[in-house]
């Protein structure tokens, strides 16, 4: 017997929801969110210099998984950090080199680009002149923590390539060799193994913790991907296997237990992610530790230390729905919006509370430790896809109807993964709807200049115009952490 899909709410009714706990009490920074006639605040993006937003294929006639073609590279810090980070992960250069028929192109970049330095950068070294095309890499790994590779030049880099990042760190936030080296091992030895699955196991874990802002992503975001999974994806792969995890808010060991024993899976899960306790952080090295880590009860949480050595989606993909889940930038790109918001009387309070949970001015941006943990763990998976900022439920729906789900752009990312195409593949798949959005957004600028240049009426909906400004910086904050060449032992789908 068929059942009838949910109503979803609408835009008004669900409001503006944000997936981020405090950390002493794993209660929701927004109880009750934001009223929607908070987007008509939001501000114009900075324009980038150039097309920079524009992907392009280094052979557009070739396989997107085919490294001969599309070349893999390494892009590292300059001085003695980068020197060891190199020689950590020199069986994985040597293995893509042979991969690929090629030498792997190395970079080294200074500390502190910017966005138009890293886009000076991309122009002038990584798509210069007098190299030709076909020896540009597509699949670029970047090794180091944000303070040692900026965020904004991985962030320039992924609008036109595929773009991971492998940082294993220290608690004062250095690199941590035998952890990259270990994340190392686990990766070749899942490649070099002959044994691959006929279907990968599909798992999907919401928090279910009785927050709105988990009710309103597991209505409009992961029911419909369970239900997309769980008919079309079991029609074409009858080997798969689809595991709904429960949600049991006194105890993790369910979801542990499932997803320890998933081997080459792919899983999508969605929770708040931990945020400044009210009273601030008692240093910075805990604030590391602990922030972004994932809140599975009100006193549970996944973190590095406890996900270390814990078996998790063994060579798998994770894609981590939460705030902070992959890092936390040295500023939001939400900042001005919320700090407006702050400023006026109808949503100060909501607001500042937001606030205080962004980063401070001087505050050194950092990679969150569980994700590290896991690219370290023999027992963990081969890339993760997470978010570096705040992320909001309201990001999954459709801009000219709030009530329905555009779920669809996230399970494209997980076919991809479960296909056995490459992390980055599935990465460059998410961003593609980040350069819709994008291109949507500044249409829409366009449109109120030349209203307002003729006298004309202004032609956008402002509350759907800040919907689409709040997808399309949800959106870029999505990072791909580990090899973006990484892929799922199993039987492939894609070329």
């Amino acid at each position: 017997m068929s059942s009838s899909k949910p109503t979803l709410p609408s835009l008004a009714e669900a409001g503006l929801q944000l997936l981020l706990a405090r950390a002493e009490d794993h209660l929701p920074v927004l109880d009750q969110g934001l009223e929607v006639e908070a987007l008509q605040a939001t501000p114009r993006p900075t324009p980038l210099p150039g097309r920079v937003e524009v992907p392009t294929w280094q052979s557009a006639d070739a396989g997107r998984n085919d490294l001969t073609a599309q070349r893999w590279g390494v892009i590292a810090p300059e001085g003695d950090v980068g020197d060891a980070i190199l020689r950590a992960i020199a069986p994985l250069i040597a293995h893509r080199e042979k991969e690929q028929g090629a030498p792997a192109k190395v970079y080294r970049v200074p500390a502190d680009m910017d966005a138009a330095r890293a886009v000076a950068w991309k122009d002038s070294v990584l798509q210069a002149e007098d190299v030709p095309e076909e020896e540009r890499p597509w699949y670029l790994l970047i090794l180091g923590d944000l303070h040692h590779v900026s965020l904004e030049l991985q962030q320039v880099l992924a609008q036109g390539a595929c773009v991971g990042r492998l940082h294993v760190g220290r608690p004062n936030g250095e690199p941590d060799l035998e952890g990259c080296a270990a994340y190392v091992t686990k990766l070749l030895a899942r490649e070099l193994r002959t044994e691959v699955k006929e279907a990968p196991n599909v798992l999907i874990y919401t928090a279910r913790d009785g927050t709105l802002a988990t009710t309103q992503g597991h209505q409009v975001l992961m029911e419909p991907c369970r239900e997309a999974i769980g008919t079309r994806w079991k029609a074409k792969w009858p080997a798969l296997e689809l595991v709904d995890i429960p949600y049991d808010g006194s105890s993790p060991e369910e979801l542990l237990r499932a997803v320890g024993q998933a081997q080459a899976g792919v899983m999508l899960s969605m929770a708040h992610g931990l945020g400044r306790p009210t009273q601030g952080w008692v240093s910075a090295e805990e604030q590391r530790a602990r922030q972004g880590a994932l809140s599975v009860g009100r006193a549970q949480a996944l973190t590095g230390e406890l996900m270390r050595h814990t078996p998790f989606l063994p060579g798998g993909m994770w894609f981590n729905v939460s705030c902070f889940g992959a890092a936390t930038p040295a500023k939001s790109t939400f900042h001005a919006w919320v700090s407006r918001l702050a400023q006026e009387g109808a949503w100060s309070s909501p607001a500042t509370s937001v606030l205080a949970s962004l980063p401070g001015a001087g505050e050194r941006p950092f990679l969150a430790a569980l994700p590290q943990a896991l690219l370290a763990n023999e027992q963990g998976p081969l890339a993760i896809i997470g978010h570096s900022d705040l992320a909001w439920t309201l990001s999954f729906t459709d801009v000219e109807n709030a009530s329905s789900s555009r779920a669809s752009r996230i399970l494209a990312v997980l076919e991809v993964l479960a296909k056995g195409s490459r992390a980055g593949v599935a990465h460059a798949a998410l961003m593609r709807h980040y350069q819709e959005d994008n291109d949507r957004l500044m249409a829409n600028y366009q449109a109120r200049a030349d209203a307002q240049l003729y006298g004309h009426p202004d032609p956008t909906d402002p509350v759907r115009h800040g919907l689409l400004w709040m997808r399309r910086q949800d959106l870029r904050g999505y990072l791909l952490l580990g090899d973006p060449a990484a892929r799922l032992a199993v039987k492939r789908g894609a070329p």
